[in-house]
């Protein structure tokens, strides 16, 4: 009984198991510019995804609107969820000749300042915030999260900024109903062989 049912535990883990997934993306260089209504990506190389390094594609984005009782712009606050993110592959390295993955900022995204970042008197600024949408086999991504680093020098942000880099990290969530089809499966299966072993 005690086989039976750590069987059944190890069925029921194998699932997430066999679809937990995380895929790192590097990027770098574009222009980030906008006001209070947004901020848009542009021109920004996709330098890494996983272990494929190269000149692989492209990552744009667009956020929401500017949250006024958050802060400035030069100083830091946060934006509203809203806006577009897409990353888009060249084919290199077995990647999809297309998008990649297209989705939303959900939540707010973060826009932090730090004045002297270099030892003088440049001020950067931070990106970060939680995307979610589609990959590109269909299946729905979630967690993703990214940061996107740029100095804007001596004056801070005046209303565009060169981007020097960024970094994404997407989390695949699996669908419940695959998941429960995969686990039932091993679970038969673990009875199926239980069954012939006593014969």
């Amino acid at each position: 009984m005690k086989r039976i049912v750590f069987t059944a535990l190890l069925a029921l883990a194998l699932p997430v198991a066999a679809f937990a997934g995380n895929v790192d993306i590097a990027n770098a260089g574009g222009t980030l510019s906008g006001s209070d209504a947004g901020l848009t990506l542009s021109g920004s190389e996709i330098t890494q995804v996983g272990s494929i390094q190269g000149n692989l594609g492209s990552l744009s984005f667009t956020t929401g609107t500017f949250n006024l009782g958050s802060g400035s712009l030069q100083a830091g606050g946060y934006f509203n969820s809203g806006g577009s993110f897409t990353i888009t592959t060249n084919g290199t390295g077995g990647l999809p000749n297309g998008t990649l993955f297209s989705g939303t900022f959900t939540g707010l995204t973060y826009w932090t300042a730090e004045p002297g970042c270099d030892g003088r008197h440049s001020v950067c600024y931070n990106l970060s915030g939680t995307v979610s949408g589609t990959w590109y086999n269909g299946r729905t991504v979630s967690g993703v999260n990214t940061e996107i680093t740029m100095n804007a020098g001596k004056n801070g942000f005046m209303g565009s900024v060169p981007v020097f880099s960024g970094d994404t990290g997407i989390s695949t969530v699996p669908e419940p109903s695959t998941l429960g089809l995969l686990g039932t499966g091993l679970v038969g299966l673990a009875g199926a062989i239980r069954r012939k072993l006593k014969i």
